[in-house]
């Protein structure tokens, strides 16, 4: 086993995950096989029960653990599937370690944080790395140097590098170069302390990885290779891109690529980047525009939408032309109706996943309007719920329709809670989630899509559509074209609409820089064909 960690210093936010998910990529590029574990020194077990403002969204695998946005980025960037493996959070680590103790796995010892609790997160990524079969494990440690939640586990890092022996374990800090003053002079200062940091613990950095607004001149390198105790050609400069999916060649250009090759060993291999090089020629050369409306209760915080947004940047790098996100905060909406004649301008409408009562009368509205104003519409999880009630409403004339997680006392419940869900207790890990088998209408617009009439989808909700009203939508012609193999709903598009679908599913986590997902591929088109914008020629169908 070879493994790579990558650790933070300064502050966080600075570009962790894409720096590990772009190593992952340059690996990859050279047939080396990888895996990547996130390791998130929070106590909660998973990101489940977490605010998205807290920490962006959650991104669901297809084993259903609900785990930081990070590994989202790795699928991405990797073109590969994870499990809740590849996620380690403190949560996880001490359950598993009293656990033991309850069961008298230890034999009476004192249980500690070494040996016990570090030897646990150990045999962790020792497990990843075994089961993916991977040559290189790539290890993420969240947080910052010199945050006591990840002390724990670089102590282990530390342990484990001293275990597996030189050539098997190397070390990438990544850290804040600042540009301050008025003649923009890059600061080194940060740097240095947070390396001394790292240090401290019995950690030596083999590559230094610096973020900054700017490319760092030769003089900051040759300074931070000086305090730093690292050669010149391991402190790489990676200022911001105009999209993430640059830095895996950012690093190449800078010989990422053969440093590593030297320092784990392995043989050396020409890279090839010839489908990721097409997918950014064509969206940097991105021509004409349309505008997409997201409306959402988390619009202040974009991390929230994560997913989705890299769906259209995927569409974007796919069809070549230049997609803008609008973002309303469907509170404001409500508050403010006047707004609903900036989305009507909009090309297309986006209603996404959420929970709660906050902003769904904002999100009934534009709803509404894509409906009545032929406005291509994609509705995903409550977007695709919110359809339903703003039809039973407005086309049904059921003023009262709503779903029971808002009001109980509905007298028309066109979504309701899951029977086997009644009675839980617990929040974290009890709703519908994961990988699960679609069965489509053949002949509907969403088969087409997909060009398949069965596929695999990712889910996340503990509501459901009442099959009760079922009957009423379609007589009305809203034309239900995707099933749950046990029967329940799991899609719907409104006929004689340019493109109205709404999805029960979260399509945006299976959607890839080299395969855009088919659903948002078949909105931006929509939108371009109102717009009256050239349409791309088509191309084979992606099946999930």
């Amino acid at each position: 086993m070879k493994v790579l960690v990558v650790s933070g210093g300064v502050i966080s936010g600075l570009g962790k995950g894409i720096t590990t998910s772009s190593l992952g990529r340059l690996l990859k590029a050279r047939g080396i096989p990888v895996t990547i574990l996130k390791i998130d020194p929070y106590l909660n077990v998973d990101a489940g029960t977490m605010n998205p403002y807290q920490h962006g969204e959650v991104f669901v695998l297809d084993d259903g653990t609900e785990a930081d946005l990070d590994l989202g980025n790795y699928e991405r960037f990797l073109g590969q599937s994870l499990s809740g493996a590849h996620n380690l959070t403190t949560g996880k680590i001490y359950r598993a370690v009293i656990e033991k103790e309850r069961r008298g796995d230890y034999l009476g010892n004192t249980v500690q944080i070494i040996p016990h609790v570090t030897g646990e997160i150990k045999r962790a990524i020792r497990e990843v790395a075994q089961s993916a079969g991977a040559e290189v494990v790539l290890v993420e440690v969240g947080g910052t140097v010199g945050d006591i939640e990840s002390m724990p586990f670089l102590e282990a890092l530390r342990e484990l590098s001293y275990e597996l022996g030189d050539g098997h374990m190397v070390f990438v800090h990544t850290t804040l170069v600042p540009v301050v003053g008025p003649v923009g002079e890059a600061k080194t200062k940060p740097t240095q302390h947070s390396v001394r940091e790292l240090r401290a613990i019995g950690i030596r950095p083999n590559l230094i990885v610096a973020r900054g607004p700017l490319p760092l001149s030769p003089d900051i390198k040759a300074k931070i290779s000086l305090f730093c105790d690292v050669p010149p050609e391991a402190v790489i400069s990676v200022p911001d891109q105009s999209t993430v999916y640059e830095v895996p060649l950012v690093l190449e250009a800078q010989g990422v690529g053969p440093l590593l090759e030297r320092l784990l060993g392995l043989p050396e291999r020409r890279p090839d980047y010839g489908a990721w090089k097409e997918f950014l020629a064509t969206y940097r050369r991105a021509q004409g525009s349309i505008e997409i409306a997201v409306v959402g209760k988390y619009t202040e915080l974009r991390d929230a939408y994560l997913s989705h947004s890299e769906a259209f940047h995927h569409c974007q790098g796919h069809l070549g032309c230049d997609i803008r996100l609008q973002w309303y905060d469907a509170e404001d909406i409500a508050k403010n109706p006047a707004l609903l004649g900036r989305i009507e301008r909009s090309d297309g409408v986006l209603v996404p996943g959420g929970f709660g009562a906050r902003g769904v009368e904002g999100k009934v509205l534009a709803i509404e309007l894509a409906r009545t104003r032929g406005i291509p519409y994609l509705g995903v999880c409550y977007g695709f719920q919110m359809a339903a009630i703003e039809f039973a409403r407005n086309v049904l004339s059921l003023p009262g329709a709503n779903t029971t997680e808002v009001d109980a006392q509905t007298p028309d419940p066109v979504v309701c809670l899951l029977e086997q869900q009644k009675g839980l207790s617990e929040m974290g890990g009890t709703m519908r989630l994961g990988t699960q088998r679609v069965v489509l209408t053949p002949g509907s617009k969403i088969a087409q899509c997909y060009g398949a009439t069965e596929i695999w989808e990712r889910h996340r909700h503990r509501y459901e559509i009442n099959p009760a009203y079922l009957d009423r939508f379609q007589a009305h012609g809203l034309k239900i074209t995707g099933h749950a193999v046990d029967g329940r709903l799991e899609s719907f598009e409104l006929a004689n609409h340019p493109f109205f679908v709404g999805v029960q599913f979260h399509p945006e986590f299976l959607s890839r820089p080299e395969a855009p997902h088919p659903l948002y591929l078949a909105l931006v088109r929509a939108a371009l064909a109102r717009k009256e914008v050239p349409i791309p020629a088509a191309t084979p169908p992606i099946v999930s």
